[in-house]
């Protein structure tokens, strides 16, 4: 019975994506104008952003990572598990400190090749951290909309950032049962299989995802498929690749991509199954390290079509 249902919420979620893009103009991306990618002279030097939060990450009363800092705490902190993910896909990466003064944000803006939102446990409230974040978000765009192909990669925290920046709803958020819960990821047609992040990944894994846990998911919040599909701030700006169920079964999205920006959101945590180990849930089989390397490839390899000249020593 539930195969049954998730089967037709797929189909549902299929429907709604196709009226969707038949509503919008087809926008080609800068890449998309290029004729060629061998015509392209591509930076081997990639650099990404990844932002910090504010915080030390981690919780002194319970010995656990955080679950809440809000941003008038002047401690910033980035977990090593992203600096691993980015270096491992061939990238260096540049610390973005969310309360930098705005001067240095934007010189190391115009330095990065891409940027990393990360998971953690932030406030999304209108808090600085958000402003400062909806700040290089609409930079990020008006880059992409000047030719200058530059992706936004959010993880957990940091899909939900992107939900809310899409939104300008701060409390579009539901609650899910999914802390500290391995799962599968739901692919919501064929096509989703083989494009996006998951054409990078090896095709005896991707049959995989609807059947074993390699997807670490670790969150109290997230957003339904009922709710997405009925947004058009979020339905006509991306496109659903998976929906994963949490404890109860209810289902979320985990899987998007923008379509019409270098922009990929996931609400579950590829990074972890290679980097982070204090947790006996996450999954460290073979596949689960190939899922971890195949993303951080695909990210790193959007923002080797960026065109970046450093002209400043960070």
């Amino acid at each position: 019975m539930a195969v049954r249902a998730t089967t037709l919420l797929c189909l549902f979620l299929l429907q709604c994506v196709a009226t969707s893009a038949a509503r919008i103009p087809n926008i080609r991306l800068p890449s998309q104008r290029r004729e060629s990618i061998q015509d392209v002279p591509l930076d081997t030097r990639p650099l990404i952003g990844i932002l910090s939060q504010p915080g030390d990450g981690y919780n002194h009363e319970t010995n656990l990572t955080s679950t809440m800092f809000d941003s008038k705490d002047r401690t910033s902190y980035i977990a090593a598990s992203y600096v691993k993910f980015v270096e491992s896909g061939g990238a260096r990466a540049v610390p973005i400190i969310w309360n930098e003064p705005e001067e240095t944000l934007r010189k190391k803006f115009a330095a990065i090749n891409g940027i990393l939102l990360p998971g953690g446990g932030t406030s999304l409230q209108d808090t600085p951290f958000y402003r400062v974040t909806e700040k290089i978000y609409h930079w990020a765009l008006e880059a992409n909309d000047r030719g200058d192909y530059f992706p936004i990669y959010g993880v957990c925290l940091g899909f939900e950032l992107l939900s809310i920046l899409a939104t300008k709803n701060h409390d579009i958020l539901e609650p899910f049962d999914a802390e500290n819960n391995p799962g599968p990821l739901l692919f919501v047609d064929e096509w989703a299989k083989r494009h996006s992040l998951f054409e990078w990944v090896p095709l005896s894994v991707v049959e995989e995802f609807h059947t074993q846990n390699l997807a670490m998911q670790n969150h109290h919040w997230g957003l339904s498929p009922e709710l997405w599909s009925s947004t058009p701030e979020l339905n006509d700006f991306y496109r659903v690749l998976t929906v994963s169920p949490d404890r109860n079964n209810k289902l979320y999205i985990s899987t998007v991509e923008a379509r019409d920006y270098p922009i990929l959101g996931v609400q579950w945590h590829p990074e972890k199954n290679a980097y982070e180990w204090g947790i006996d849930n996450i999954p460290h089989s073979a596949d689960a390290i190939k899922v971890t390397q195949s993303v951080a490839n695909y990210f790193i390899a959007y923002a080797l079509f960026f065109l970046c000249t450093i002209s400043q020593k960070i």
